[in-house]
């Protein structure tokens, strides 16, 4: 998760999520192990965590978010020079967690824009502070 001032995805020239003031990008991978009780605590936590400026969250002041699956989180470099991606979810399993996601941001009264699932997008971002956060989906972390 970033704390960004402005962000957009782009798929084939054409501009498909964007968010115009200061927010957050939450960039979402899954594992084959996740489920709605994952879904449910990277929302809350993407919703309520202080990390806007004057230690304010998405929530409290309206900030939008754009949500943007990203499989490559899930990347295993430790041996070689080719990544592999054992750890992340396929996509039939994590389409509709990274959907799950937005709806549950959107529940919470948050204007979410989304990339394409699956899409060669083109992120464009401005990091404010920079400010980037690492979530995981596990009780004991988040």
């Amino acid at each position: 998760m970033q704390r960004v001032t402005r962000a957009s995805v782009t798929v084939d020239g054409e501009v498909v999520g964007s968010i115009d003031r200061p927010g957050l990008v939450a960039l979402v991978g899954v594992t084959p192990g996740d489920g709605t009780a994952q879904v449910e605590l990277v929302a809350r936590k993407i919703a309520e965590l202080r990390i806007l400026r004057d230690e304010r969250s998405a929530v409290e002041v309206g900030a939008p978010v754009l949500v943007v699956s990203q499989f490559t989180l899930y990347a295993d470099t430790r041996k070689g020079r080719r990544p592999t991606w054992n750890a992340a979810a396929p996509g039939p399993v994590a389409e509709p967690l990274v959907e799950a996601v937005v709806a549950a941001l959107r529940e919470r009264g948050l204007e979410v824009a989304t990339g394409v699932f699956g899409a060669d997008m083109a992120v464009e971002l401005v990091n404010d502070g920079p400010v980037t956060i690492l979530l995981e989906s596990s009780p004991a972390a988040v």
